[in-house]
């Protein structure tokens, strides 16, 4: 099967090249660092399986790839290899369509197996992820939605409420009304408190992480 790898590290994609060369039934088509990249490749080989990084530098990040995939014909399957294991991008990242999430610290054989697995539509979770979402299922997280998430995230860049508006273009009293309900779902009454709780319970990364 052939394989996309689409990574913007140079290195890390030489060395899923040289890891999966030597593997039988794979075949690794193509690298691409960008997402932009990643669709015209990919639009272009036909890849079975996509090995996708998330965070990809400029352009559209390894969610918006992974769902735009979707829209190429053959479809090929996504599979998240990331380094990030937060709540929120695990789930953005199978919303968006992706057939599995793994984590680059995952053993050469599961990967192998993940790529093959993927290949014939089977979802493929890491241990790590796999207890997470189990863990959220037994005990959910706070439900946020995807605009409460994004406002969480400008928080925590020390945007103030003015900013928070233009950058979601929304006016200043829904930026207040959706941080009373977020601060009621998180049980917390202040903003530093509100971006410490989303911090610790992994529904978003601090700027940086």
């Amino acid at each position: 099967m052939k394989v996309l790898l689409v990574d913007d590290h140079p290195v890390v994609r030489a060395g899923l090249r040289a890891l999966l060369g030597g593997v039988e039934g794979i075949e690794v088509c193509g690298e691409a660092a960008t997402g932009e990249e990643a669709l015209h490749m990919a639009a272009a080989l036909h890849p079975e399986v996509v090995l996708m990084d998330l965070q990809l530098g400029q352009g559209i990040d390894g969610v918006e790839t992974t769902r735009l995939m979707a829209q190429i014909v053959p479809a090929p399957r996504v599979l998240v290899l990331t380094t990030y294991d937060s709540d929120a991008d695990i789930v953005r990242a199978v919303a968006a369509g992706a057939t599995g999430y793994l984590l680059k610290d995952t053993a050469p054989e599961e990967l192998f197996r993940a790529i093959k697995e993927a290949a014939q539509g089977r979802t493929v979770l890491s241990s790590p992820v796999a207890s997470r979402l189990a863990r959220r299922t037994v005990t959910p997280e706070p439900s946020l939605s995807p605009r409460e998430v994004e406002l969480l995230h400008l928080l925590a860049e020390g945007l103030t409420n003015a900013q928070i508006g233009r950058k979601l273009h929304i006016g200043q009293a829904t930026v207040k009304t959706h941080l009373v309900h977020i601060f009621a779902k998180l049980g917390v009454d202040s903003r530093t408190a509100a971006v410490t709780a989303a911090v610790a319970r992994r529904l978003i990364r601090l700027p940086g992480q």
